[in-house]
Parts: structure tokens; sequence; C-alpha cells
């Protein structure tokens, strides 16, 4: 079984990456890329469906030991595991490097104290656990073959076969460095080079040390942004400058239910706000990249943009069911591609054109096509924004007039308006002024309910929604309007869970299933720092930095985040990491930051 979601370690090499549990197991890896087929699929299966367990040797009928203590090697993406036996300490690094030719997972096993001894199990399955895999000897290495994938594993160690799974027994005393490695290669291609684990090691290392010294935030909560932003560099596909959401696909939101999606995908509201925190902290390179991602990825249809596409700017990411995998914890079914690429969600040209404005404004250079897309999304919009559409949170039920993409709306012209204002554009300034207005006049009116002193999900409806909180983030309307202090009450009372955290939006009562699906979910940790947000922007900073720091609180050991916290579980839900969770976390810690609301 599958360990607990905050029980997983991330390790990757900006184009695929693998998930390893607190027992010296990888149950997730995808190659050579994130959304590649599975080579481990264990996480959402079982051991059949592949895993690669490193660890202390225990009996056959015993449970893996968990390591007693495990971390990143200083600010990198470097694991280190230990575990303390009976016959001694051994560690274990874990670690990707960036790619330069074949990717690789390295792991080298080292002798701390006393002799241990060690097993190493490999089972590799391709096509998410369902192709068992050609295995044997090609010059004395390891390759196990299937269609057009090849995976070399190499080590000193001597291996041998059983039971369809690769093993390798050995003991380790202080000072032994016993290396493991597998690569992916096309397998009509030759053998990827022999890899050199220690100098990889010491590249991989200097790759992070150099890469964390330009954030440019030397705030109280470093730590916790450092990790972040490692996190979403880790989620970035280095060739083409796209970010996935996750690298993990069917991590269920609701523990044995249905609500389990692929996130191994770029989507342009993840991907704009994870452009805003790079930018805030000194990482123009990563935002440039991610520009040209763009432009590429729209380019010839940029009236019909998707709400997602594939981390090379693909279109097509039908959605299909893997029946052959039980799922995590049985939440099935286990789901690759998504179908809610083909979406309606006006918000989606808010946050790209928010995502250029903010570029323009720190200073990125200048792109002659970047602004003529912008101009192009708002005449898009002038026809388009009163239609109903699927909102932020992807609904399967009926479209709705939602309030967040009516704001959102506003924000794509507000920020174009200010484009051609600054005069790097050219546009109809006196008409776009006046859909500015209409569209502010439009949402004040209908989706704004006097009585309560809130604003609603959607026109026409008394429900409350999450995204409401990004009103005064947006300047839709300054923090100290009365219906802005309203809405952010308002949802403190009726999203919150008995713990604090908040919930996207009710899925009991009056709109119950506004997202057509059945279960229930937990709470959305993005709109929980949404909150700490707006409140230390209404000078409620003392309840803001509480807020944050239970948040802080919730992110496991190593400092990673999933998309939601399950308040009656509680433990993290969702695929994971999630940009989604990490990217609010820094934008809250640099507002708090400026406010001086840390401490104590």
């Amino acid at each position: 079984m599958a360990g607990r979601i905050e029980d997983y370690a991330l390790i990757g090499d900006m184009q695929t990456a693998a998930l390893v549990c607190r027992d010296g197991t990888v149950d997730w890896l995808c190659l050579p890329r994130f959304d590649s087929h599975a080579v481990f699929a264990g996480l959402l299966g079982t051991e059949e469906h592949g895993f690669w367990r490193l660890g202390p040797a225990h009996a056959a009928d015993a449970k893996p030991p968990t390591a007693a203590r495990r971390g990143y090697r200083g600010d990198s993406l470097i694991l280190e595991t230990e575990w303390d036996t009976p016959r001694g300490t051994v560690r274990v690094t874990d670690f990707m490097p960036p790619r330069d030719g074949a990717p690789q997972l390295i792991r080298i096993v080292e002798g701390v104290s006393g002799r241990v001894p060690m097993r190493s199990a490999l089972r590799m399955r391709f096509s998410y656990g369902r192709v068992v895999p050609w295995v044997h000897k090609h010059e004395g290495r390891t390759v196990a073959v299937a269609g057009p994938d090849s995976v070399w594993f190499d080590t000193e160690a001597e291996t041998y076969g059983k039971a369809l799974t690769t093993y390798a027994d050995f003991t380790v005393a202080p000072g032994d460095r016993i290396a493991f490695t597998i690569s992916w290669q096309p397998s009509h291609k030759e053998p990827p080079p022999l890899p050199e684990p220690e100098a990889s090691l010491e590249a991989t290392e200097d790759f992070w040390r150099e890469w964390v010294e330009h954030c440019t935030y030397h705030g109280p909560y470093r730590e916790a942004v450092i990790r972040s932003l490692i996190t979403l560099k880790a989620l970035t596909y280095a060739p083409t400058g796209g970010i996935v959401a996750a690298p993990t696909t069917s991590l269920p939101e609701d523990i044995g239910g249905v609500r389990n999606w692929d996130y191994r995908y770029t989507w342009l509201r993840d991907a704009a706000i994870t452009l805003s925190s790079l930018l805030r902290t000194g990482y123009r390179e990563e935002a440039r990249a991610w520009r040209e991602w763009l432009l590429r990825a729209v380019a010839g249809d940029p009236e019909n943009l998707q709400i997602m596409y594939g981390i090379a700017g693909e279109r097509e990411l039908g959605e299909a069911e893997l029946d052959w995998l039980p799922g995590y914890e049985k939440s099935a079914p286990v789901r690759v591609g998504n179908g809610a690429a083909h979406q309606l969600q006006l918000d989606v040209y808010g946050e790209v054109t928010e995502a250029l404005h903010l570029g323009h404004m720190t200073g990125l250079a200048r792109n002659d096509y970047a602004s003529l897309l912008q101009l192009k999304l708002i005449r898009y919009l002038e026809d388009h924004w009163q239609e109903p559409d699927e909102g932020i949170w992807e609904v399967r039920g009926p479209r709705r007039h939602f309030v967040h993409s009516k704001v959102m709306a506003w924000v794509a012209v507000d920020r174009t308006i200010k484009l051609i204002e600054s005069g790097d554009a050219d546009g109809p300034l006196e008409r776009w002024r006046e859909l500015r207005d209409d569209i502010h006049r439009d949402v004040c009116e209908k989706g704004y309910d006097k009585e309560r002193n809130t604003f609603t999900q959607s026109y026409g409806s008394k429900e409350l929604d999450a995204s409401l909180l990004l009103i005064p983030q947006m300047g839709f309307l300054p923090p100290d309007d009365k219906r802005v202090i309203g809405t952010i009450e308002a949802i403190q009372r009726e999203l919150s869970t008995p713990d604090g955290f908040i919930l996207r939006y009710p899925t009991e009562g009056e709109d119950a299933g506004v997202d057509g699906l059945p279960g229930d979910e937990g709470a959305f940790l993005a709109c929980s720092f949404w909150m700490a947000d707006d409140l230390a922007m209404i000078g409620r900073v003392d309840e803001a930095r509480k807020l944050f720091e239970k948040l802080l609180a919730l992110r496991n050991d190593l400092g990673l985040l999933a998309e939601e916290w399950d308040p009656r579980l509680k433990r993290q839900v969702g695929n994971f990491p999630q940009a989604f969770s990490h990217v609010p976390l820094i934008d809250t810690a640099l507002r708090l930051t400026a406010s001086g609301a840390y401490g104590g």
C-alpha cells in the first residue's frame, strides 16, 4: 500500500519528477517527461504496478522500516534519508541531475555507522503498470525494454532476478558508498552513457545553490519561500518553459471518491500565478521562458484560448480511465489526460493578462507579439464576457455567470488599458474604458447580495465562493470597501472548517452539486492563503499571521503541500506537490513581510 500523500518527497530534473516515500520506495516516476507513461505506478495501485525500494533489509513478511530522519541537502532537491537500525545507521541520497542527456534517477547508499544489510528491489512496469518489460543483460548492464522505451539499471552491487523483480543484497560499513542509477532511453537508440553518480551529485548541488542565490526575498519566512520556489522550479519543464500544476495524476481530493484528475499539464491560470511569484522573487529568466511558451502555445488561435495545454503546447489532452489501476487508497477512477481542457473559463484571460502586465511592470524585455496577444484577448472578451462559463473550479455541471470570471474579465481589460496608456500598445482606449466600466457595474449589480453584504458565487446565487477573496487583491475594489469586508467576513462564517481553513464553495445546500460531482472535498489550501492575504489587507494583520502560520504547519516535514487539507482525516489530499498551493504561500509571505506582520 502506498504511503500517505504527505509521506512523499519530491525529486526531479525539470523535465520529470519522482516521489520517494519515507521507507525509501519510489512509487511514482514518469519517463521521460512529466506527462509520459509511468514506469513506477505503485502510488496508484500496488507493488505489481512498479516500484523501487532501497533501504535496510527486512523480513519478507514485514513492513519496510520507516526512516528515522530525512531532509533536503541545504537549499536543493537532493534528498537525504537515514535509517537507524540495530546494526547501525545508513544514509540514502536520492536525486535527479538536471538533464544533459538521458534522464537519470540516482540513489547513493552510504554507511554511517556499524554494518547494515541493505536491499534494492526494482520492479519496472511500463504503461502505468500494465506492461511487464523484457529484462535482460547487455554488456554487463541490466536493461528493461517494452515498445519504444528502455530503462537501463547500473550498479556495482551484484544483482539477481526473482519474481519479475531485480534485487541487490549488500552490506555497507562506514565510508562505503554504493550507487544505483536508472536511465531512460528510446529503445531503438544506442545504450545511454554509463552514469557518473558522484560527479552528477556535485553538479546537481552546484545547480541548486546557484539558482537559489538569485532569490531576492530575505524576510522571516525565507525557508518556506525558498522551498516553495524550488518546488515551482522543479515543476517547470525546462525545454519549453511550461509549468505543470503537479507531477501526479489522480491523487484524490476525496479519499475513496471520484474527484481524481490529471494535473501533469500547464494550466494557464496556475502557470500565470507561478510566473507572478517568480517575478516577485527575482526569477526573470523563468518568467521570460514561460512567456515564450505562452506565445507558442496560443499561436495561430489566440481567440480560442484553452485553459490548459501540454507542457510543449499540445492542445489535445483527451481524458481516459486506466481501469487496471485500483487508485490511491481505492480512489477510482484513475484518469490520464484532462477533459476540462476545452472548457470556457473566462477568468483565464484575466490571469494571463495580469501575468503579462506584471512582466511589463518589472522590466521584462518588451515582446511585441505579447502585446499583440493581449489586444486580441480583449477583443475576444468584448464579445464574450457576458456569457456563462465553467469558472475557476472547472465545474462539470451547467455553466453559470460566475462572479470571479467577470472580475477577471475586468482585470484583463484594466491591465490592457494600462498597457495602452503606457504607450507600449495601441487600441481603442475610450471604448475599452467603457467596457471596463460596464463589466464593473454588471458585477456590482448582479453579483452582490445587498441583504447579506457579500458578493456571491454566481449571478442570482445565494452561495459563496472563496475565489471572491481575490476581488481586493486584483484591485477590482479597495480593501476598505464595505462590500469587500462583508464578503471576507461572510466567507469566514460560511466556508471555514472548524480549524479555520477555507473551502472553495459549499458542496451541500442550495447549490449542492454545482461542480457536477458526487462526494465532498477538503479545505483548498490556496483559498486559505487568500484569506490570510485579505485579512492583512483590511488591517487584521495578527489574525492573518496566525492563519498563515497554521497553514505553514500543514506542510510535510520537507515543506511540501498538496492541493487540499482534509479536516476530518487531518491529512493532505489531492495531487502533490501542488503549484497552486505553493504560489500563494510565497505571495502571502511577501505581503506579511511588507506589512511587518510576523514573529511571535
